[in-house]
């Protein structure tokens, strides 16, 4: 089965809107169902998944739906973003932190209220059409992540077929559901920018937050649910990345200047964010290796031995061309006066180290640009991207569920 990656990053997202919007533009596509039996996301991936499982019997319609709410999107669509919402927010920070050790503390949950994007949600996702494609077959399992803020381990929301895996490891837990949209606002909550979100976990309600947070390995859910092919969407510029880690080994490092706490900020978030992806894929590239090298085990041996028999599994990686921080510079004076107040506060950073911005700048105009930046990138790889997602394949059988282990290292 091919199963569909999508990782965290902010307003970022609308990148992985533009490739899907392009792949859902593929002729033998059109009018088809999904060409992912298995979707997982975390953050701004989780609502994108979130958004082409609900529409998975029509893939075409779901990507170009998925692009439309991302061209037309504003931050008020997003976050309470004006002056009377953030002094009310700062006063009470205030008081925290001035007077909370004597007439007590917690006032603030996050820096914005994040009300707005549960109406947005509300208003154009169909959560019933994860359901009907399910029983359509056309969808195999939908994944959401979401960090807990109480044990710190990331928590995958599966809403899938009967004897879809589950698996309970050391830092990963997997609970079956049915995903709605607090799943969807819980795993893109970033951490302190919004507030945790209630779910019900097990039979009873925990908070959570980000499933980037803690999801150091994206692509797992995915192949835990039985995904023998992976195409993963990123969000950052590889080249981009290459030129600044060259910067500091070479002598031009001598040059830089001390980093203000915006550009501490913004690698605080690519951590979360963006670095996950790049580890998981080089190793998920060393365990085919691995696999290819000394093959594996006879299915009978392996059954006795393992849970989980190692395989080999066909990685598809569409990523940013250009520098999407770059970007965001050039469209900061988007952002709504008194938030682009707040963030000049924090100092200004390199053009291209400026990622916090390219995280929050929940702007049409900006959004519109990583589209279509997406749409290209996917059209430039279309040749690859098309056999990968429409050559025939051999049907497998859906994977059984692995015994869940409560102290399993994972």
């Amino acid at each position: 089965m091919t199963g569909l990656a999508l990782t965290a990053g902010g307003a970022r997202g609308a990148y992985q809107a533009g490739v899907l919007k392009r792949l859902g533009e593929i002729p033998a596509l059109r009018g088809r169902p999904l060409p992912f039996p298995i979707v997982t996301g975390a953050s701004a991936g989780a609502i994108n998944g979130a958004a082409i499982a609900c529409y998975g019997s029509d893939f075409a319609n779901g990507s170009a739906q998925l692009a439309r709410i991302w061209s037309q999107l504003q931050v008020s669509d997003v976050l309470h973003a004006g002056l009377p919402a953030l002094a009310r927010n700062g006063l009470k920070l205030a008081l925290d932190l001035s007077l909370g050790g004597a007439i007590g503390a917690g006032r603030v949950a996050a820096l914005f209220d994040a009300a707005p994007l549960r109406h947005l949600l509300q208003r154009e996702l169909p959560f019933n059409g994860i359901a009907d494609a399910l029983s359509r077959r056309h969808l195999y399992a939908v994944a959401v992540t979401a960090t807990g803020y109480h044990s710190g381990k990331a928590f995958t929301f599966i809403q899938g077929r009967r004897g879809h895996a589950l698996w309970n490891k050391s830092r990963r837990v997997a609970l079956p559901t049915v995903i709605g949209i607090d799943h969807i606002l819980a795993s893109s909550a970033i951490p302190i920018v919004f507030p945790p979100v209630p779910l019900s976990a097990d039979g009873h309600t925990a908070y959570f937050g980000d499933g980037a947070l803690r999801l150091v390995t994206p692509l797992s859910p995915a192949i835990r649910l039985g995904a023998d092919r992976l195409f993963a969407v990123g969000v950052r510029c590889q080249e981009s990345a290459d030129s600044l880690l060259r910067s500091e080994l070479s002598g031009a490092g001598d040059g830089l200047r001390r980093p203000p706490l915006s550009q501490i900020c913004g690698v605080f978030m690519n951590a979360i964010f963006l670095d996950h992806l790049d580890a998981d894929v080089d190793h998920l590239r060393r365990m085919n290796d691995l696999v290819a090298a000394y093959g594996p085990a006879p299915a009978a041996a392996a059954a006795a031995v393992v849970d989980e028999p190692m395989r080999v599994i066909d990685p598809l990686i569409v990523s940013p061309t250009q520098d999407i921080a770059i970007i965001a510079k050039t469209f900061a004076h988007r952002m709504p006066k008194p938030i682009r107040y707040l963030l000049d506060g924090l100092g200004t950073p390199d053009a291209q180290s400026a990622d916090l911005m390219s995280y929050l700048l929940f702007d049409g105009a900006f959004t519109r640009e990583l589209i279509e930046l997406g749409h290209r990138d996917a059209g430039a790889r279309i040749d690859e991207i098309e056999p990968f997602l429409c050559a025939p394949r051999p049907r497998a059988a859906p994977p059984q569920p692995a015994r869940p282990r409560l102290r399993a290292v994972g």
